[in-house]
């Protein structure tokens, strides 16, 4: 991006300059010698040059950099208690707007209750690479283990900034493949969140096949670190497990070949952005991209992991008057703790007859204390509009998605007509738009607190999915 590149160069060129004139000369260098963090901030918040403000913005973030863990827990600790609001004039400002109403006392209102550190960010924003240092500042508050209200204080600030400056206006969507410069593709292979990519062969499979495509977002202040980026297969039906997406023997197809789009892996790549949204802008535009390019294109569709479904589990499965499991269904779960249960035809059946109605359970009718549903991925899924289209048991059997979700994967269908409606009924109801071959599951009668067999009733559930989903096909 020689765009980019350039006004970089410029930006390290005036902080240099500025540099100069600010700690030139033995009085400016032994003052800026002596002048620690707080007192630099208080010069930056004051400063009218552009050149001078960029070099003391440069200096102070130079400083962070070179701080020790403890020493970067009091710089952030000095940001809540000295950036705050100006208290006297925010009084002064509420004082004025209980009698008078108008536009100019709400604004004044709002400039006062705005903490200083607010402009402070904005300034060392503009230090060469401000933008990527402060997203680091603000990984480092993400990690930190105190969770007070000036932690809380402090990272609202951070993430109504971010939210403005990583607005979708800003954001550049940019395909990735084989012949993608490598020092991306290095990132690709470290960010990847959801199924690890353990050589550059593993990567080639992912990027250079006909029947492959991925795609991330970049920002301009972060030129080659991608924010997010999302894994597409293109295939001639949904898949049910992430082997017929990843197996390296797998039938390749050419692109125009494809009916369905699989999104079966989005990671998020910056740490120190979580929490601000692109996953869902993402999605829509990859989507209006490839429809686009590959009019063949029907299906759009998730494989995606249950990341809290064996937590939620162990809870529910927990003895008491409130468990949601029988005495003989947490016998039964006894089995997942050998791993080779998956192996076991008995063992698996049994499983399967169990936990297929309880994710259901879990998807459908648990909510977390705010009334969302309460696993992570699929409130980003079911957020953005599209349905739960399937469960799949033992889609993935590696030891991540076993310890996580005892092999289970999802699809969740991206409906284009449908997506506004399937939002609005989880945002404004609360309801979880699903297939009816998932809704059948809860209609089922309880195994999981009565223990019975339910054989019959699974293989109707399957007669059910295959009959929803052409045996895996649209």
């Amino acid at each position: 991006m020689p765009e980019a590149s350039f006004f970089t160069d410029m930006l390290q060129s005036i902080t240099d300059h500025g540099r100069q004139l600010l700690f030139s000369g033995p009085r400016n260098t032994q003052a800026a010698a002596k002048a620690d963090l707080h007192t630099l901030c208080e010069m930056l918040l004051s400063s009218r040059g552009e050149a001078s403000g960029m070099a003391l913005a440069a200096e102070i973030l130079d400083r962070w950099e070179a701080l020790d863990s403890d020493g970067a827990q009091a710089f952030l600790q000095m940001l809540h208690e000295r950036f705050g609001p100006d208290v006297s004039k925010l009084d002064q400002a509420i004082e004025r707007y209980r009698t008078d109403k108008s536009s100019t006392a709400v604004i004044a209102l709002h400039q006062a209750a705005e903490p200083r550190r607010q402009e402070l960010l904005r300034r060392l924003n503009h230090a060469p690479n401000g933008t990527a240092k402060l997203v680091r500042m603000r990984q480092q508050l993400l990690a930190s283990e105190d969770r007070s209200e000036a932690y809380r204080a402090l990272d609202a600030d951070f993430t109504h900034l971010f939210g403005s400056w990583f607005n979708r206006g800003f954001l550049t969507l940019r395909p990735i493949d084989w012949s993608t410069p490598a020092n991306i593709l290095e990132k690709i292979i470290k960010y990847e969140a959801v199924h690890e990519i353990a050589s550059w062969e593993e990567l080639r499979r992912r990027l250079a096949p006909a029947d492959r495509r991925c795609f991330a977002f970049f920002h301009p202040r972060l030129a080659d670190e991608p924010l997010v980026f999302v894994e597409v297969a293109l295939t001639r039906s949904v898949p049910k497990a992430i082997a017929d997406v990843l197996d390296e023997g797998r039938e390749q197809i050419n692109a125009d070949e494809a009916t369905t789009a699989v999104f079966y892996s989005i990671s998020n790549c910056q740490d120190g952005l979580r929490g601000i949204s692109f996953g869902n802008f993402l999605i829509k535009q990859v989507v209006e991209d490839l429809r686009k390019d590959l009019p063949g294109l029907k299906n759009f569709v998730t494989l995606s992991p249950v990341p809290g479904f064996a937590r939620w589990l162990a809870k529910a499965g927990a003895a008491g008057a409130d468990s949601v499991l029988s005495e003989a269904a947490r016998k039964t779960l006894a089995l997942l703790h050998d791993p080779n249960w998956p192996d076991s035809e008995k063992g698996a059946a049994e499983m399967e007859r169990l936990l297929l109605p309880l994710a259901a359970r879990y998807f459908l009718t648990e909510r977390t204390p705010e009334g969302r549903p309460v696993d992570p991925v699929a409130r980003f899924h079911l957020g953005n509009g599209a349905r739960l289209e399937r469960v799949n048991f033992l889609g993935d059997r590696s030891p991540k998605a076993m310890q996580q979700a005892h092999g289970l994967m999802v699809n969740y269908l991206y409906k284009l007509d449908d997506i506004v409606a399937n939002h609005e009924a989880l945002a404004q109801r609360g309801e979880v738009i699903a297939s009816p071959a998932v809704k059948s599951l809860l209609s089922q009668k309880d195994e999981s607190r009565r223990g019975g067999n339910g054989q019959q009733g699974s293989r109707a559930f399957v007669q059910l999915m295959n009959s929803t989903l052409g045996g895996g096909r649209k």
